[in-house]
This record gives C-alpha cells, sequence and structure tokens, in this order.
C-alpha cells in the first residue's frame, strides 16, 4: 500500500525544490550525504549562498544536518525520500547542469579517498602489527557472518565504527546502517571506503560511545568490534550499547580474550589487555540483555605471544529467559 502525503507537506516539500540550486542539491543528496565545502566545490557557488539554500532545505523538513567537528554535514530526511524520489528519478541526469554536477561530485569524492587513504597510510603500520598476532581478519569477519546467520539485518549500528570495514561487511544487509566514531579523522576514512565499495546511504556520525546520540531501542543490531579494550569503562560502554537494542534484537561485541601483551598498552594505546569471557557476559546480562553466545577465535597452534579473538552475541528478549550463556559451535 502506498503511502499518502497530506497536501500541505507536499505543498511544502514542492515550494522548497522549485529552486535550480535547490534542486540541484537534492539530487546529489540522493546520491548520499555531503558537507557545505563539498557543495560549493560541486556548485561552483559561494558558501554562504549553499548554506542559506540548505537551511531552507533543513526547515521545509527535506534535509538534516549533522556536526562532525567543525564540519556541517547533510543528508535527505528519512520519511521524505519517498516523495522526493520520484522527482529526482524523473529528472534527466545525463545532461547539465545535473551531468556535471555528477562529474565534479565524483571529483570531490576521489580527492576525499586520497586524503582519507594519506592518513590511513600513516596508521597502518601500527595496525598491521596488531593484526599479525591474531588470526586473520577474513577468518574473523566469517565468524561475525556465521553467527549473525544469513537473514536481513534491518537497522544496524557499529558503534567505534573506524574505517567502517564492519560497516562494509554488514550494510548492505541492512535496511538502515549507521556508523558512530568519535574521531573525524577516522570518519573521513570511513566515508572514503564506504563510497568506493558504492555504499553511499550510510549514516556516519561523530559521537562519543559512552554517550550515543540515538533514542533508546533503535537499532536491530549493534557491533562493537575491537573497541573496548581501548575504553576506561568498557562497561559503561555495553550499557550505553545494549541500550540502543530493540526488542528481538542483538549486540555482538568483538574484541581480545585476556593476554600479557604489555607493549599494546605502551604502544598502541590499549587500555585493557583483553576480557575474560565471563566478564563481558556478565557486562551484558547486567545490561538487561540475555542468552549470550561466545565464540573464540585461537591462533593457529596456540602461540603463545599470540591474540585469541572472542564473539559475544547477546540478544533483547521481552522476558529474560535464565539460560546460561552457551558456546556457538
Amino acid at each position: 500500500m502506498t503511502a499518502t502525503v497530506p497536501f500541505a507537506d507536499a505543498l511544502g516539500v514542492l515550494r522548497a525544490a522549485a529552486e535550480e540550486t535547490r534542486l540541484r542539491i537534492l539530487v546529489l543528496l540522493g546520491d548520499g550525504e555531503l558537507s557545505v565545502s563539498d557543495l560549493t566545490d560541486i556548485l561552483g557557488q559561494s558558501q554562504p549562498r549553499i548554506s542559506r539554500h540548505l537551511k531552507l532545505l533543513v526547515e521545509a523538513g527535506l534535509v538534516v544536518r549533522h556536526r562532525e567537528g567543525a564540519w556541517a554535514f547533510f543528508r535527505l530526511r528519512e520519511g521524505v525520500a519517498g516523495l522526493v524520489a520520484p522527482l529526482i528519478a524523473a529528472l534527466d541526469g545525463t545532461a547539465p547542469p545535473l551531468s556535471e554536477d555528477r562529474a565534479r561530485l565524483q571529483a570531490v569524492r576521489a580527492q576525499r579517498a586520497d586524503a582519507a587513504q594519506t592518513f590511513f597510510a600513516r596508521l597502518a603500520p601500527q595496525w598491521d602489527r596488531v593484526r599479525s598476532l591474531h588470526v586473520p581478519e577474513a577468518t574473523v569477519e566469517a565468524a561475525v557472518l556465521d553467527v549473525l546467520g544469513g537473514g536481513p539485518i534491518g537497522s544496524l549500528v557499529d558503534l567505534g565504527t573506524g574505517t567502517g570495514r564492519m560497516l562494509g561487511l554488514l550494510a548492505p544487509r541492512a535496511a538502515k546502517a549507521t556508523g558512530l566514531d568519535a574521531n573525524h579523522a577516522m570518519l573521513s576514512v570511513a566515508r572514503a571506503n564506504l563510497e568506493r565499495q558504492g555504499l553511499t546511504r550510510i549514516d556516519l556520525r561523530q559521537g562519543d560511545i559512552h554517550a550515543p546520540p540515538f533514542g533508546r531501542a533503535s537499532f536491530d543490531l549493534v557491533l562493537i568490534h575491537q573497541v573496548l579494550h581501548y575504553l576506561d569503562d568498557p562497561a559503561r560502554a555495553l550499557r550505553e550499547a545494549a541500550r540502543l537494542v530493540a526488542p528481538g534484537g542483538r549486540l555482538l561485541v568483538v574484541d581480545f580474550a585476556p593476554h600479557n601483551l604489555e607493549f599494546l598498552r605502551a604502544d598502541e594505546a590499549h587500555r585493557r589487555l583483553g576480557f575474560a569471557a565471563e566478564q563481558v557476559s556478565g557486562w551484558l546480562s547486567e545490561a538487561g540483555l540475555a542468552d549470550v553466545r561466545l565464540r573464540h577465535l585461537a591462533p593457529s597452534g596456540g602461540a603463545e605471544h599470540q591474540l585469541t579473538v572472542t564473539l559475544w552475541l547477546a540478544h533483547h528478549v521481552q522476558a529474560a529467559s535464565g539460560m546460561p550463556d552457551r558456546a556457538v559451535a
């Protein structure tokens, strides 16, 4: 059944879109979120002019704005895409000015990808050192897919998304995907990586994992991948993550089992040297989640100076089952 739109709302949308620059902005945002700087470069107009048009689109309820440090990003508001999408789809994108806008959009994204790659290249040697200590990432990702099962995900949030690797893995199965990270530069890397995969409709937000800016029960799947060991208060982060899980939803935590590699604390800013299975399971249960399932990915050969990766999958159920934790085969 097709959703209907109140007459006054439709009139407001049409009035807001009935201007050349604003219509071009809507077309561009239909392909993913952009900053004021991005739109200034693409449309060749001054920042005050672009900002004024964006303000009108936000006030009309067509576009939403979110802060990322000193930057502001804009995207189409959920719920209005059904009214705007047919309008955008009916436009001839192969002729000017839309064809020129799209060419400049690709150039802006290429510049963004180059800048992100430069930033990531500085960090890569440190991350490669840690990766060499545990099973390959492909093995971890295969385990993530296995414990989650093959069905659709619904709404997904990746807390501490980093480079966006988990979003790249899971977002194609989600109706809505969101990534949160405290670091603007890291979000730039994630944005470039996801755009390279053709995933341009993911909502990336800057924020604190200890106080995520989302409402209670907002997501069907909440993911915390290799983040807890950096945190001063991992239990608090898990309580906040559990708050976001919708009834029937799940929280997946991926992190290291206990180890004694002190150099990771000194050289890589790890606050915790891994977590015992029962410690994280206890935090999840205290946060109101149930049926916590575990999987351990030990290094081949059981090398003494390598890391075991553990996956904890917890569920939000209407009534606690009282069942003990059990391992996933």
